[in-house]
């Protein structure tokens, strides 16, 4: 008898931490975490784009993300919270994206056109964000210091980054380069959602019309 309770208190021993760590077990747990963080990003960014921001209730976006409701106060201290994170994430990403995807051209004249159609296409895009976060940034100043810490100042540094490989651009100083890198942004802001999103102008017509702005540029460099 004593053997067979020996034994069988061996069967529900639980795990060691350590051999828990070894078999999986955390790993799993955090992949579940940010599975669900995506989750909630995606479906937040979704009913704020529908709905608006103020109108939209983390029960609602829980329900449409399939996660529980407490999981939004943990994961981002609430609604505001979220909006932050989503900012970060998008961003982020879009960095990465950047490099990995749009290769350096063999010329400056080159890097800037494929750099602003990048910014053109990456806009478009956006479009959902964009109609949350703007109105967000000009209503509540915390929203807009994280979208421009973040935001177009880490988005600048990328494409300085790159623009320091061309000649061009080795006698400007580093704020310029800066300035150079906003440009762009703003060709792309301009005419890649302002003009064809916000207005409702044509998307192909403001497509033309960045890239005739940016070859006028470059013939002056």
């Amino acid at each position: 008898m004593k053997s067979f309770n020996q034994s069988r208190k061996s069967k529900i021993t639980p795990p060691h931490p350590r051999s828990a760590a070894r078999s999986g077990v955390r790993p799993k747990r955090r992949r579940d975490r940010a599975a669900k963080q995506q989750a909630l990003l995606a479906a937040a960014i979704k009913l704020f784009a529908c709905r608006g921001y103020e109108a939209t209730t983390t029960r609602e976006i829980a329900a449409c993300a399939g996660c529980a409701e407490g999981l939004i106060h943990r994961y981002f201290t609430g609604k505001e919270g979220l909006l932050l994170a989503i900012i970060q994430d998008r961003v982020a990403r879009e960095v990465v994206d950047l490099n990995a995807h749009v290769p350096l051209a063999q010329s400056f004249s080159l890097e800037f056109l494929q750099l602003l159609e990048w910014e053109l296409q990456r806009m478009w895009e956006d479009r959902d964000f964009l109609r949350v976060i703007i109105p967000r940034a000009l209503l509540d100043t915390e929203v807009g210091k994280v979208l421009s810490r973040v935001g177009t100042s880490r988005h600048a540094d990328a494409i300085v980054e790159r623009l320091k490989h061309f000649k061009e651009c080795r006698s400007l100083t580093l704020d310029e380069l800066h300035g150079l890198a906003r440009f762009i942004g703003l060709l792309g802001f301009g005419f890649g959602f302002l003009r064809p999103v916000a207005l409702g102008q044509d998307r192909a017509r403001a497509r033309v019309m960045a890239r005739d702005v940016a070859e006028i540029f470059l013939r002056g460099v």
